[in-house]
């Protein structure tokens, strides 16, 4: 009875089946995963445009704002947003008349010591999405909408932008974003977007011209620039600030062996420091923990070898402080909770706990 060609040919469709059912959903690659569902994508597209496309309903005013910031924000920025002790300032620079301008004035002063972030910034979009996506710096996207449209409010009204009493909403964005200080200050003319749509140039973004003359050798590949490329992207410490985490190599002038020749004063260049092959130290390193501390200095946050001052033979304890994060102890910087696997955190707590040796 299993020879007939009807029951061949059942079995051939209902074999195929699942294969032409995925492909009427557009699935591409049967079999591979799946599609991703309406709350996924959701959770995922929270980007918000220049024209506000994709911005939450919510609002919020300067004074809940102000409460919000002091709780949660100060510590690294700031009373006033001022602070250039861990980030570079976000508040100060601009003036009455750059909100009415849309120009900021000291942009174009070599003398003033810092760019902040409202002398750059064209765009509150860029802040709210920014605020919504990735702060507090120990607990992103765990503020509420409206406590983030609160805290971009407070900023707005440290920056001289919205009075006292206002608040900030999706439908009061614009009204804010005809008053940002730089909102004429954005330009395309640096091709790094081409097209006509944007209005940008149709040209790459470095100033190189062809050469084909009085070549050099062989560069030695190694972490520095070469002579013949040290400024072809310009100027770098034009292009960074020059107070805070971030100053860049003065490179219209020739590299200095053993200095920094920044736009400030040149300074001899602290030696990183050196990070031998204990298994505690790789696994700090690839962790990102150098970004805050030092073996020897404090940075940020203390040096490794202070920590295991303090906590001589306290591994238990050190890697609960390293699990649960927090502040207080070396200063009201936050160290984020950190969730790496268990038997890592061991090793670098026993590391401490032994004093921090190489």
């Amino acid at each position: 009875m299993f020879s007939s060609p009807k029951f061949f040919l059942a079995l051939s469709l209902l074999c195929v089946s699942p294969w032409v059912a995925a492909q009427a959903s557009g699935d591409k690659y049967p079999g591979v995963g799946r599609a991703a569902t309406a709350s996924e994508i959701a959770a995922w597209d929270i980007d918000v445009r220049p024209d506000f496309k994709g911005l939450p309903a919510g609002s919020g005013s300067v004074a809940q704002g102000q409460d919000i910031w002091e709780a949660k924000c100060a510590s690294c920025h700031g009373i006033f947003g001022e602070s250039n002790e861990v980030f570079s300032a976000l508040v100060g620079g601009t003036t009455a008349d750059d909100v009415k301008t849309g120009h900021v004035k000291r942009l174009l002063d070599p003398a003033f010591p810092g760019r902040t972030t409202f002398m750059k910034v064209a765009t509150l979009s860029t802040l709210w999405d920014f605020i919504n996506r990735a702060m507090p710096w120990n607990a992103p996207k765990s503020l509420k909408v409206d406590e983030v449209y609160a805290v971009t409010a407070f900023l707005l009204n440290l920056s001289g932008i919205v009075p006292d009493d206002f608040v900030l909403s999706d439908k009061t964005m614009t009204a804010a974003q005809a008053r940002m200080p730089n909102r004429n200050g954005m330009s395309t003319q640096h091709a790094l977007w081409p097209g006509k749509e944007l209005g940008g140039l149709p040209k790459p973004d470095t100033g190189n011209t062809l050469c084909m003359k009085n070549c050099a050798g062989e560069p030695k590949l190694a972490s520095f620039l070469p002579d013949f490329a040290r400024n072809a992207h310009g100027n770098l410490a034009e292009q960074n600030h020059i107070v805070g985490q971030q100053i860049g190599a003065n490179t219209a002038q020739p590299e200095v062996k053993g200095k920094r020749v920044g736009a400030l004063a040149t300074a001899p260049v602290a030696a990183a420091p050196a990070l031998a092959q204990h298994p505690a130290l790789a696994l700090l390193q690839k962790f990102g923990c150098v970004g805050c501390h030092s073996v020897d200095k404090k940075i940020v946050g203390p040096a490794f070898t202070d920590v295991a001052r303090k906590y001589p033979g306290q591994a238990d304890y050190l890697a609960g402080k390293i699990r649960s994060g927090g502040s207080g102890l070396w200063g009201p910087i936050p160290m984020p909770p950190q969730d790496w696997p268990q038997a890592d955190i061991k090793l670098i707590a026993d590391w401490l706990a032994a004093g921090a040796g190489k």
